[in-house]
């Protein structure tokens, strides 16, 4: 599949996503914070706006949630990337790189093969990993499509009242490949999923035709596989803080991967699951969280998993009929659930049981 090809489906998802929004028999108009007409369903509450809002990420103890959104069509209009910046408590939001106080300030010397900054007019911002440095400080990367195929890497300020993003660089990857989310290294490296390629699209991995990976990156390196990582559709990712852990979503295999890096060779157990998983986020202590289509009945479910035991349980969800399709990513903030998508124009939340 083509990137032009992939967006063209994706257009075609949200252009569904849309017509079901719109009707009255399924939800009721409302406004949200950033003045947008935001239909409600029962059981969940929405925030308009934010366009195919892929990935969800908590930023420290700052309250703040933050969203990908990947390219794509909505209504008939071509949008390009976004990165957001959500307040949970007024349901605000804010696109960090159309901001003011985006910037760009590249350093060649630690990224020698990125070819230059950051095209902010073609870039698809997909999966996200944050790293604290200090107190509300962050250093950000993300899997980005468009004009290339790259790891972009950014600082985010936000010990002030507005938002500070920085790019600073990127580790350029396979551009026949999608790769998809990642997690950041205490060396600053990082791991990253290879999801399918551009040419065969989703379905190969479905079909078994192709196999994804892992890729890790160490600065002064170039990216290399992981040996042993090879499954169907490899998504969501995070790693354990001693690094001895990766958890990966198989998405095509309905599995979630544990590889355990203290064993040579790597060791892997997976256990099934109902839904086909997306990105994984840390819940609750020693607890994992991912969300995807139910594999049976349509809609879509969120899967909390114990790290240890790797024993599911299924903690809230949605059907065929509400506002939010193509769930892509589950966040705890508090008591609440926060649901992502990557063909919709809202992000989600809901109280836990």
């Amino acid at each position: 599949m083509s990137h032009e090809s992939y967006k063209i489906l994706l257009t075609i998802f949200l252009a569904t996503v849309a017509s079901s929004c719109s009707q009255e028999n399924q939800s009721i108009s409302e406004m949200d914070a950033n003045g947008q007409v935001c239909n409600s369903d029962p059981n969940i509450n929405y925030i308009c706006g934010p366009l195919n809002a892929e990935d969800l990420l908590s930023a420290g103890d700052t309250g703040m949630i933050l969203t990908s959104g990947m390219n794509g069509t909505l209504d008939g209009s071509q949008t390009n990337g976004h990165l957001y910046l959500v307040n949970p408590v007024d349901e605000s939001w804010v696109d960090l790189v159309s901001s003011p106080n985006f910037s760009q300030d590249f350093n060649s010397d630690s990224y020698p093969d990125c070819p230059g900054p950051l095209n902010t007019d073609d870039y698809s911002a997909h999966g996200l990993a944050l790293k604290e440095i200090e107190n509300s400080y962050f250093d950000l990367y993300i899997t980005s499509h468009g004009a290339r195929e790259a790891i972009e890497i950014f600082t985010l300020d936000l010990r002030d009242a507005s938002a500070k993003l920085v790019w600073s660089g990127c580790v350029p990857l396979d551009e026949a490949i999608m790769h998809n989310s990642l997690a950041i290294l205490s060396d600053g490296g990082f791991v990253t999923t290879q999801f399918m390629t551009w040419a065969g699209g989703v379905e190969s991995t479905f079909s078994g035709e192709a196999k994804g990976s892992l890729v890790t990156w160490r600065p002064g390196e170039q990216p290399s596989v992981l040996p042993n990582s090879e499954m169907d559709g490899p998504n969501g990712i995070v790693i354990s803080d001693d690094e001895r852990y990766i958890y990966v979503a198989a998405f095509a295999a309905s599995e979630l991967v544990r590889f355990d890096l203290s064993q040579n060779p790597i060791k892997r157990e997976s256990i099934s699951l109902d839904i086909t998983p997306d990105n994984v986020r840390w819940g609750e202590p020693g607890m994992l969280l991912t969300a995807g289509g139910n594999t049976s009945g349509g809609g879509w479910s969120v899967i909390e998993i114990d790290a240890d035991s790797l024993e599911a349980s299924r903690i809230g969800g949605m059907g065929s009929d509400a506002s939010l399709q193509g769930a892509s990513s589950a966040l705890q903030v508090g008591n609440n659930i926060w649901v992502g998508t990557y063909s919709g124009d809202r992000i989600g939340y809901f109280e836990r049981n």
